[in-house]
């Protein structure tokens, strides 16, 4: 490929990855903690970055919670064990029941519904749900993880007298590993953010711990969404 070619082809992965709400949301949400890491809760530009940001982001999750319902009454992947489907379930209920919340404190925040109490309330609801989903989705990517790491022994054994790394489905087994273990250390990121937000340990996790656990569980949101690049074509 000639270097035209190249610049082309990253261009339009770069298209492709900007033309998704949510990496847009992501990157508002990048940008977002990363002024809360900034002010540290203080008065002042930062501060107003962070919630002017805030808000733009929720014109982004409109309707959002119809895909955690839609995943909520779908069926679940053949051998899934009854704990993990109940876990995963429970964490789209209470990551849906945050999306629809989290509409009326939109509403709130750009003055639409007057009553600042009754906004401050369901903004509270909303991110016990979110911690309640987050926390759900570390104990998931636990009991996932699990299962990869026995799947992968018993490949092991298979795969003794061979280079295990040259067989396809053992890679596939090790990607998918690299990818849940990044996944619970992003949900187990926002955990702390869910308690820097609802002021649950103040002495803890002040704002400025609350923004560097967001900025990297933001990154990590970012990172997860890029699209795979086109593999090169055989000569």
């Amino acid at each position: 490929m000639s270097t035209l070619d190249v610049a082309r082809a990253e261009l339009a992965l770069g298209v492709l990855y900007l033309n998704k709400a949510e990496a847009r949301d992501k990157i508002c949400r990048t940008i977002q903690y990363g002024a809360k890491f900034l002010s540290d809760g203080q008065p002042g530009t930062a501060q107003n970055v962070e919630k002017s940001t805030s808000l733009a982001r929720k014109v982004f999750r409109l309707f959002k919670f119809i895909n955690d319902l839609h995943a909520l009454i779908s069926p679940n992947a053949p051998g899934t064990p009854l704990p993990l489907i109940l876990l995963g379930k429970s964490k789209n209920a209470l990551l849906s029941t945050y999306l629809f919340l989290d509409q009326f404190v939109w509403l709130g925040r750009s003055g639409i519904y007057k009553n600042k109490e009754r906004t401050e309330l369901i903004f509270r609801i909303s991110f016990y749900c979110w911690m309640g989903s987050s926390i759900c989705t570390t104990l998931v990517e636990i009991g996932e993880l699990g299962r990869l790491s026995s799947s992968m022994k018993k490949l092991e054994k298979e795969l003794k007298n061979t280079d295990k790394y040259k067989n396809e489905q053992y890679r596939s087994k090790l990607q998918k590993s690299n990818e849940r273990s990044l996944s619970l250390i992003k949900a187990g990121m926002d955990i702390v953010v869910a308690v820097g937000l609802l002021q649950l340990a103040p002495k803890k996790v002040t704002p400025r711990e609350t923004g560097a656990f967001g900025f990297v569980s933001s990154l990590i949101s970012c990172y997860q969404l890029l699209p795979s690049p086109p593999k090169d074509k055989a000569s």
